[in-house]
């Protein structure tokens, strides 16, 4: 309901309109009245009415002194002039500063209510209008900003095609050209999983990263979830980049010192790439380093909670020398080198320390880091994890230590052996499936990887290592060398051969046709030529 205030010299009149109008009814609210427009205007800051009723003659400040100051300091508030008959030219003032009605004396209740009646009605378009415009910009605002993150995102997921990610990219003014990528993500949250991790030391180490990285190197970045931060990291040589990734390890080093323990600060790296279309390449590497590395820092805090919060620093394991045994090595190697590696493990008393058990359990997860990272069949890691967590706890001598060792490098070769003939076989099922179901609009890569039994992320990762192509390209191409032959055999239209290839949208497969071949559909029909197909089932 619009509130009405009501100025006027004359009691009589006031209290008239007061008494006379069942404002209520009306769908109005009657907020105060006042006898001049001295008076009036303190009381109009206070109140703030929607419509304004005035007299143009009163003493002090009249109907237009009043009126002026109200549309230049309140342009919302609607005003209703009053005036008798004698008062033509303040009328005619009245309408150039903008009065939205003029009502002749004597008036009656009837005149009053029809005059609030339309002024209301134009408070409600413009209202409505305004809301509207604002809708439309916040939308226009939200549009730009959620197309960039679901671009940047279907980068990161190997759903979009360069062209298509250079085409979007365009449209929402990123510049995506580089000749080096690498992907970093940062993992903020508090140690209380009930607190938001919006906070101040959040936003600290952003500014941070984005001041060091700002003089540096160009990056885009897009909030993946309610703790993680995706930064897209891009650099002209591999050096530049280097020292990009650098910021983010030295940054995240001294938050994680800093935090007291509140806040638990995890950060991935993925590797450098040289392809836009390995940025998910480089992104999936960056989610499992900040998984192992989210383990293995979660391991050092339960050790010191349990120790009172010293460690043991004194006593290490070369755990880079056996990653890189387990690599080549053979079985027929293991135990001298385990012995060799375990040696400073002899003096730790297994009884009356945890500081043997936290070094175990924290080249386990490197090894098993390394492991997921070269053979990606591994199957059910976290489970794998906890029984070999398990053989740790049955620790009691120096001897024990080299057998689970051992056991531990068995593992990971078994992994090995297990891994050269997987993946033959899964590329093989994917690439019929593909074959099969090409001609399905609805077809992705959640389809393909449902099939094979793995999720999306493993078999976008596994197939473009393995195949030299993301899944959506093998997929275009499979679609387009059909659509050659379909233009070659048939007399099929282009939009019918489209739908035929999985294209509901006739204009944008003629579009990709051409990005794809160099030619139109028409002038492909017409020169004739042989179908070389790239991507065969046996390829």
């Amino acid at each position: 309901m619009k509130k009405v205030m009501l100025v006027d010299d004359e009691i009589l009149i006031r209290e008239s309109i007061r008494d006379c109008i069942q404002w209520e009814k009306e769908g109005f609210i009657y907020c105060g009245d006042a006898s001049d427009g001295e008076v009036a205007l303190p009381m109009i800051e206070q109140l703030q009415p929607d419509i304004l009723i005035t007299d143009i003659k009163m003493p002090f400040m009249n109907g237009l002194e009043l009126s002026a100051i109200v549309r230049k300091k309140m342009p919302h508030i609607k005003i209703i002039i009053l005036s008798g008959h004698d008062e033509f030219e303040y009328a005619r003032s009245a309408l150039r500063i903008g009065i939205e009605e003029y009502c002749l004396k004597p008036f009656s209740s009837t005149d009053i209510i029809q005059l609030l009646q339309e002024v209301s009605r134009k408070i409600d378009t413009e209202r409505y209008d305004n809301e509207r415009i604002e809708k439309l910009k916040l939308h226009a605002s939200e549009k730009t900003v959620n197309s960039k993150e679901k671009l940047l995102g279907d980068l990161c997921g190997g759903f979009i095609s360069t062209s298509d990610a250079m085409r979007l990219a365009a449209e929402l003014g990123l510049n995506l050209i580089s000749h080096h990528y690498a992907v970093a993500i940062t993992d903020i949250r508090h140690r209380d999983s009930s607190i938001s991790s919006d906070s101040a030391l959040v936003q600290q180490m952003e500014s941070s990263l984005h001041g060091q990285l700002d003089s540096i190197i160009n990056y885009l970045c897009f909030k993946m979830s309610r703790n993680e931060k995706i930064w897209i990291v891009k650099g002209d040589s591999i050096p530049q980049l280097e020292a990009a990734l650098e910021v983010f390890q030295a940054t995240i080093t001294s938050y994680q010192s800093s935090s007291e323990h509140l806040y638990q600060i995890f950060i991935g790296i993925g590797s450098m790439q040289d392809r836009l279309q390995a940025i998910h390449t480089s992104y999936l590497e960056a989610m499992e380093d900040k998984h192992w590395r989210r383990l293995s820092e979660l391991n050092r805090w339960s050790l010191q909670d349990a120790t009172g919060g010293t460690l043991d620093q004194s006593i290490l394991l070369d755990r880079n020398r056996f990653i890189d045994f387990l690599r080549i090595g053979s079985s027929s190697e293991v135990v001298g080198l385990v012995q060799q590696i375990a040696a400073e493990l002899r003096s730790v008393d297994w009884q009356a320390s945890f500081y043997g058990y936290y070094i175990l359990n924290d080249i386990t997860l490197q090894v098993l880091q390394a492991a997921k990272s070269m053979y990606r069949n591994i199957q059910s890691p976290e489970v794998i994890l906890q029984n070999l967590q398990l053989s740790i706890r049955k620790v009691r001598s120096w001897d024990e230590v080299c057998s689970y060792l051992i056991l531990l490098a068995e593992q990971f070769w078994q992994w090995r052996a297990e891994a050269s003939d997987r993946y033959a076989d899964m590329l093989f099922q994917v690439k019929d499936y593909i074959l099969r179901n090409y001609d399905k609009d609805h077809l992705s890569l959640q389809d393909a990887a449902e099939h094979v039994l793995v999720s999306p992320s493993h078999l976008s990762k596994l197939f473009s290592q393995e195949t030299g192509q993301t899944f959506i390209d093998y997929l275009t191409h499979t679609r387009i060398n059909k659509a050659k032959e379909l233009l070659q055999s048939t007399n099929s239209k282009s939009y019918e051969i489209a739908f035929m290839v999985g294209y509901n949208d006739a204009p944008y497969f003629s579009n990709l046709f051409k990005r794809v071949t160099g030619m139109t559909t028409k002038q492909f029909r017409q020169q004739g030529q042989p179908i070389h197909n790239k991507t065969s089932i046996g390829e």
